[in-house]
């Protein structure tokens, strides 16, 4: 249990921090936030952004001194002297030395600015995380978790690159382009505006195009999340594909997906390309012209041949970015998007949280009561549960039986607060559960469902997921009681066998029982089953229920079950039936009322032939 411990014992301020972050600035644009949170790193941001300005200056160096290289090696040509190729050699050696500072500054500015990327991705991935984990139940209930991944991966990472592909480069744009324009002015007007001539033409080309690609990027990211969700779905019931066949109708249903997100990917290249060819033509319109009316300034003598290679140099330098500036554009775009997606979900509302002076839940007598429950889904007209209210006492066990969709698990999600209830209220030992802390609420409920989720980890581990300082004696001890010791002993690693993926290494009956040993080594003062033994044969069944019974002579316990010989032995049993109370009573005492109950009883019992003749 070493690695689920060890997980549990680390400090959650950090996480905490981070989370409190990225929550920060709610109503600010995705971009800004994006900015803040990224400068919240400021060192490593300082050294990112200082160094691209060093390296940008520097760069602006090169042409002039490679111009000054070239005049003064035209110079040791024409007038051979001994003073012209010093100076010679001293601008080699000032422009090596440029190169060399500029190219480590360059390496400084990389690795700071991605640094900060990382720092976000992680910082994010953290905030993304904690959320998913408190959201309530009603959200899950209506957003697929393929969506959700592709929110916390494709969005994450659009978000976490921009520091370096959108901030880092319009630093470096800007000195580019504004030192440089000011040194191209201040040398020759006509040649810097030919120069500078494509650059307008780029940024209007880049922009639209990126308008563009940003309105197909949410499209391309709805599409790419339909992808996940097949996908997901299909590693999920790989089984049942197996089963029945369904590889073709499952190829066919990815390949369309696939082909979609493919062909909308197809659209987006060939803006992209079109984009980058209309900038390439407009730079080498540009450098034609330079060349042109400059090679002419020179035969004239109004310029060197130095000033004319600065300009083209100079032009060769600002290409790049320039070239990127669509790149840039499109890291907005596509941060602008992500950064919606993201921190919208990041604010989604929390509908079950804690009350601003919850306090923790003081469990003494242990008594449960529902007082005039009502209850309706988020999103429904029809109410789930109507006037719903009994008392149960510790030491008592609780039956709930009625058809499918009459309220039966909806009923025992309202105890730990899976969901609120729409009017009444739910109490332990009088206090309201909507007035309690979530955590000791969840710590004193243990609810067992018929899905049994298991984690791929070690039998041990799964069992004292709830509580990982349990010690082995508590977890063998809860396994017993699960009827699971014997099977687990005679397994070569004892406790320490890790089950597969969702525990598909043990059947079903076994996973139940797991669960169940996983709720009992919590000894909550609520345990409640639904349903939880539908795999389990009759008299392990049998020997469950007589372990739980001694284990809960001090607790409530609920079991839903369609099985009526589950819940026979209860205290109380309540028959549900769209929602209401219709039948209350003991076994003996439904049966006495020969109605809906009685009905069940002569149905599960009776014998086929004889239920078969009184039919016909």
């Amino acid at each position: 249990m070493i690695t689920l411990k060890a997980g549990r014992e680390r400090s959650r301020g950090d996480a905490r921090t981070h989370v409190a972050a990225a929550h920060s600035g709610k109503g600010q644009s995705p971009l800004l936030r994006i900015a803040i949170y990224s400068l919240r790193h400021y060192w490593q941001a300082s050294l990112a952004i200082g160094a691209t300005l060093i390296a940008a200056t520097l760069q602006l160096l090169i042409p002039r001194l490679l111009g000054q290289a070239i005049d003064q090696a035209q110079h040791v040509l024409t007038v051979a002297g001994e003073g012209a190729q010093e100076a010679l050699l001293w601008t080699a050696v000032t422009l090596f030395v440029v190169s060399v500072l500029r190219g480590l500054f360059t390496l400084v500015q990389n690795y700071y600015a991605e640094s900060v990327t990382h720092y976000v991705g992680y910082e994010l991935r953290l905030a993304f995380y904690e959320k998913v984990q408190r959201l309530s139940y009603s959200y899950h209930d209506r957003v697929h978790s393929g969506d959700l991944i592709t929110i916390g991966l494709l969005d994450l990472e659009g978000i976490r690159v921009f520091f370096s592909t959108g901030i880092i480069r319009v630093f470096l744009f800007c000195v580019l382009l504004g030192i440089g324009a000011y040194m191209l002015f201040s040398t020759d007007p006509l040649l810097a505006v030919l120069a500078l001539s494509f650059v307008p033409f780029v940024a209007w080309n880049s922009s639209i195009a990126q308008l563009t690609l940003r309105s197909t990027w949410l499209v391309l990211q709805k599409k790419l999340a339909v992808m996940t969700r097949v996908m997901e779905e299909n590693l999920g019931g790989i089984r049942v594909v197996r089963a029945f066949s369904g590889q073709k109708y499952e190829m066919d249903k990815f390949d369309t997906a696939s082909a979609e997100a493919l062909a909308l990917a197809h659209d987006r290249v060939k803006i992209r390309v079109k984009s980058t060819s209309a900038m390439n033509l407009s730079f080498f319109i540009s450098m034609a012209l330079v060349l042109w009316f400059g090679g002419n300034k020179v035969i004239a003598g109004e310029i060197s041949i130095g000033t004319l290679a600065s300009f083209l140099t100079f032009m060769t330098i600002l290409q790049m970015p320039v070239r990127q500036l669509g790149m840039m554009v499109n890291s907005f775009a596509r941060a602008s998007t992500c950064g919606e997606r993201f921190f919208g979900f990041l604010d989604e509302a929390i509908e079950i949280k804690d009350l601003p002076h919850a306090t923790p839940l003081k469990v003494s007598k242990g008594t449960l009561r529902f007082e005039d429950v009502h209850f309706t889904y988020p999103g429904m007209t029809v109410p789930t549960l109507n006037g719903v209210s009994f008392e149960a006492h510790a030491g008592q066990t609780v039956g709930i039986v009625g058809a499918p969709g009459s309220g039966k698990s909806t009923l025992a999600h309202l105890i730990p607060r899976f969901y609120d209830v729409t009017s009444g209220r739910v109490t332990i030992d009088g206090q309201d559960v909507r007035k309690v802390t979530l955590e000791s609420l969840r710590r004193s409920v243990a609810v067992v469902q018929q899905d049994s989720f298991l984690f791929t980890t070690t039998i041990e581990n799964n069992i004292a997921y709830g509580d990982p300082w349990a010690k082995e004696r508590k977890i063998e001890r809860a396994a017993e009681s699960a009827q699971l010791h014997n099977y687990i002993a005679g397994l070569p690693a004892d406790y320490d066998t890790v089950v597969g993926e969702r525990g598909v290494s043990l059947s079903g009956g076994q996973r139940q029982r797991l669960s169940i040993a996983r709720a009992l080594v919590l000894k909550p003062a609520v345990m409640v089953f639904d349903d939880s033994t539908a795999a389990i044969d009759a008299g392990t069944e049998h020997r469950i229920r007589s372990a739980i019974r001694r284990y809960a002579s001090d607790r409530v316990t609920m079991i839903i079950a369609h099985r009526l010989s589950s819940l026979m032995h209860a205290n109380l049993i309540l028959f549900l039936e769209d929602g209401r109370i219709v039948e209350r009573g003991t076994h003996d005492q439904l049966l006495a009322l020969n109605g809906r109950y009685a009905a069940l009883y002569d149905l599960q019992t009776r014998p086929t032939e004889e239920l078969e003749g009184a039919v016909e």
